[in-house]
């Protein structure tokens, strides 16, 4: 079979073969996306309608580009994370389905950028973001595309807080739908597919042993909850470190060990950083953590641990395995920073299971549907997913789990629909 040559840039178009295994594979866990992928081949909700997506580019990616594809959109793909792409995927998506992919896992931030502008050189009328550096480098240095962009979603808490900041100073310019905050998104993607892939990515980057590890959690979000639960489950004394004392207190309600960061810094074999915000570890915490301590990060950019100030206190640096790099302290104790302090579950590992990106995906595609619809009518501003695509994302899920559930009879709708009836 002969493909059209469509522009891109990929690390080799000889790993295709692989790749369509790979999106194969996962599109058998990805049983929403599958039944909303049909319809939309049936439908064609989204045709001729151009997509910019700045996700991080795996297997399950490929699912929900293809969902989309089917839909009659025609989609541009760039990755979302320097260290996330899987090239045999992204190899896949050009060569095969004759997507303009521009991805090459390990890639530069300067190569990074350049991928996100060809991205935007496709027009789009809707963007797709995991992370809001598209949002926001169309914002800053593409302005001149704004006014054909109907609107956007956005994948993830990190992006999500961009956005919000932008709204708030008056600066975003279209719709934008907070994928993040659906509930068959945080309350499954954040919690079980980032506590699964996280343990996951240090794993594999490791080979440590979980079982009697002291694991610092630094952030009790959704992803810390997750995070932390595996840990627990694999035999790890869990503490956690926050600085929102409703979540200090639900962790210490969970079970877990709470403590201020620089007293944990002292305990820890290995800590997790799950906060969304900037130098999480600092070097005070480097300065007092004991020999062989490992440094994982799962927030979306590589600023929750403080890098150059870890460099600006280390005397060596070697990197010992793939993804870990050795950090020699002046008196001899060694830091171990996994995977350039990127989002490890994806610079490691394989990223979430694609039975949960099922759903978080299934609400991206329906989504960008709503948007090619009412796009027109939102005033710039950062949306929530509509509750009756979550509704529908939760329903197919269970349907396709063979899970039935019970509903609700006239007479108990009509009793939460009034204020009458009260104590018999």
């Amino acid at each position: 079979m002969t493909h059209r040559t469509v522009p891109g840039h990929v690390r080799d178009p000889a790993l295709a073969e692989e790749g369509l295994l790979k999106i194969a594979w996962a599109g058998r866990e990805m049983p929403v996306l599958r039944l909303i992928r049909e319809r939309f081949a049936r439908e064609k909700p989204l045709q001729g309608v151009r997509i910019a997506a700045c996700l991080h580019v795996t297997s399950e990616t490929a699912n929900l580009v293809l969902t989309l594809q089917a839909g009659g959109a025609q989609v541009a793909l760039c990755a979302s994370n320097p260290l996330s792409t899987q090239d045999e995927v992204a190899a896949a998506l050009a060569a095969h389905y004759e997507v303009p992919t521009f991805a090459i896992k390990g890639e530069d931030t300067d190569t990074y950028y350049r991928h996100i502008h060809r991205v935007l050189d496709h027009r789009p009328h809707i963007t797709m973001d995991d992370g809001a550096d598209l949002v926001s480098t169309l914002h800053k240095e593409r302005r001149d595309l704004l006014p054909s962009v109907l609107g956007g979603t956005e994948e993830t808490t990190t992006g999500v807080i961009r956005l919000r900041a932008m709204a708030r100073q008056g600066l975003l310019r279209y719709p934008i739908i907070a994928v993040n905050d659906a509930q068959t998104k945080y309350l499954f993607d954040n919690r079980y597919g980032t506590g699964q892939s996280t343990l996951d990515g240090i794993t594999r980057a490791t080979n440590i042993l979980w079982a009697g590890k002291r694991v610092v959690v630094v952030g009790y979000g959704w992803c810390g909850r997750g995070v932390a639960m595996r840990a627990r489950g694999m035999g790890a004394q869990v503490v956690v470190c926050e600085v929102h004392p409703i979540r200090a207190l639900e962790a210490v309600m969970d079970g877990f060990a709470v403590l201020p960061l620089l007293e944990a810094a002292r305990e820890g074999d290995v800590f997790i950083t799950v906060t969304g915000n900037i130098n999480a570890l600092d070097a005070p915490h480097f300065a007092v953590m004991k020999d062989g301590a490992i440094l994982a990060n799962a927030g979306h950019f590589n600023v929750e641990v403080n890098i150059p100030a870890l460099e600006g206190m280390a005397t060596g640096k070697r990197r010992v395995r793939p993804f870990v790099d050795e950090y020699t302290l002046p008196d001899g104790r060694r830091l171990y920073l996994l995977g350039e302090g990127r989002l490890i579950n994806l610079a490691a590992a394989e990223g979430h299971p694609p039975a949960v990106m099922d759903m978080s995906f299934a609400n991206q595609a329906l989504a960008v549907e709503h948007l090619v619809k009412e796009g027109r009518a939102l005033p710039p501003g950062v949306y929530p997913v509509p509750q009756e695509i979550d509704a529908q994302v939760a329903t197919l899920k269970l349907a396709s789990m063979g899970i039935r559930i019970d509903t609700l009879t006239e007479e108990q709708q009509r009793y939460l629909q009034s204020w009458e009836v009260g104590t018999a």
